[in-house]
């Protein structure tokens, strides 16, 4: 007798399913996340218990003190900046989920992963490409690992069955979204075939000590597509960032079981592929103008690297009745905050101009200590005076108006003493962690943003 089909509708985003459909997810209160899909029964979903059971520990346990780390070690990459971001290298057993927009590098750097690490057995599984053409694509990158195994398909119980059998190093699974499990009725792509899949190849990393690399895809949003559960059931989730008109990459983790997730990993997209930038801060600050209003360099952390950017802030007089914002690199309402205090708190207005902020090179600048470098490009921008190009500026910004401390002072002055700059605007209250670099830089400590630019437009 066949078994009874029935219609639901799947929030993509966490997975809530409900037999009417709803505009707003009740669970998660996503809009226009609910989408109908035509299942079988329950029994069809526990049909793959059979097929997941594969660990070989069930209902053992073990004192914590009784389980040994003494060989435990890591595979190298042969990318240095892949390594910081995964906290040293690969772990054995780990799921790392890799995400980006279409043409970021995705499949890329899988494939250059592969050439590095040749001496591994590594097994690629394709769900979009042909053998052929993923020949053609390593030939043009120069890969020739003689270890590397190509598979094509998209039946994870076929895939699985492989990899047990054969027993790889490694497993590079492109994408997440093209493979399905046929006792699922559900479509590939779909929230319940991700969820299934993936739990799937969890079991096999962990109970066969294989580590997997799962690309996926992103939706319009920029969000991983599929069920948001996908990010809790992987060890480490990878984004690759950037504009696809310019040659940068940035790799950040938002989540890693192994290792920081503060680190980012910066590339240079060639012709052979990416290449690794060793020197992010000299590559951001490459091609600066000069004697133009409206630019200051800032200090970001991430994770234990300070890294430089280019501000650039445009004023000018606009020709409606309501100012223009824009901002490309920085939190927008982040931006319309350091404007209100500088109206309030340091007398500078723009209530009848319109504004434009742009951090140069693709990098998204988060941490609050890039405030004041924002600020002083604005300024600059609406006094139409330069800043001079031998200074450097951070703190975070109060509501009050006033330049609060940050962390990590020592090692942002010192990077940009290294790079050449002369004076280093800063927090008062930082002053005191970084007094030992005065023979090397000269230290501006503020209490507020008007004091700030008053004490560079001395100099002008």
């Amino acid at each position: 007798m066949a078994s009874k089909l029935k219609t639901v509708y799947v929030c993509s985003d966490c997975g809530f399913q409900t037999a009417k459909w709803f505009g707003k997810c009740p669970e998660c209160e996503a809009w226009n996340t609910l989408e109908e899909q035509v299942v079988n029964d329950a029994s069809s979903v526990k049909n793959t218990k059979n097929f997941q059971s594969i660990s070989a520990s069930n209902g053992v346990a073990t004192c914590i003190n009784e389980i040994d780390t003494t060989k435990e070690f890591r595979y190298h990459t042969g990318l240095g900046e892949l390594d910081r971001v995964l906290g040293g290298g690969i772990v054995k057993g780990a799921v790392m989920l890799v995400s980006g927009d279409p043409g970021i590098g995705k499949s890329t750097i899988m494939l250059q992963v592969c050439q590095q690490l040749g001496d591994l057995k590594i097994l690629y599984v394709s769900g979009e490409e042909s053998q052929r053409q993923i020949k053609l694509r390593a030939s043009r990158l120069g890969v020739h690992a003689p270890n590397l195994f190509i598979m094509c398909g998209t039946d994870v119980e076929s895939i699985v069955g492989y990899i047990r059998l054969n027993k790889p190093d490694l497993v590079i699974v492109d994408s997440i979204q093209t493979m399905n499990l046929e006792p699922i009725s559900s479509s590939p792509g779909s929230v319940t075939q991700i969820r299934e899949c993936t739990n799937c190849f969890l079991k096999v990393a962990k109970s066969m000590e294989i580590p997997f690399f799962i690309v996926g895809h992103v939706n319009k949003d920029g969000a991983i597509a599929g069920p948001k559960v996908l990010e809790h059931i992987v060890d480490a989730v990878l984004y690759f960032e950037g504009e696809r008109n310019m040659s940068y990459r940035i790799l950040r983790a938002v989540k890693n079981r192994f290792g920081s997730t503060n680190e980012i990993g910066v590339f240079e997209m060639g012709d052979k592929g990416l290449y690794e930038v060793e020197n992010p801060s000299l590559m951001m600050l490459s091609g600066r103008p000069k004697n133009v209003a409206g630019t200051c360099v800032a200090c970001v952390m991430e994770g234990s690297r300070p890294i430089l950017a280019e501000v650039q802030g445009l004023v000018s007089a606009t020709p409606f009745g309501n100012p223009r914002r824009m901002c490309t690199g920085f939190d927008y309402n982040r931006m319309n905050l350091i404007l209100a205090v500088l109206e309030k708190r340091g007398g500078y207005f723009f209530s009848n101009l319109d504004v434009y902020v742009n951090v140069i090179g693709g990098l998204r600048l988060d941490e609050p200590s890039a405030d004041l470098t924002v600020a002083m490009a604005l300024v600059s921008g609406l006094k139409d005076k330069p800043m001079p190009e031998d200074v450097i500026a951070f703190g975070e910004i109060g509501l009050a108006g006033e330049i609060r401390a940050v962390n990590s002072a020592k090692a942002r002055v010192a990077e940009a003493a290294r790079l050449g700059f002369k004076r280093c605007i800063l927090p008062y209250n930082n002053l005191k962690n970084v007094n030992e670099l005065t023979d090397k830089i000269e230290l501006i400590g503020v209490h507020n943003v008007r004091e700030a630019y008053e004490r560079i437009a001395e100099n002008f």
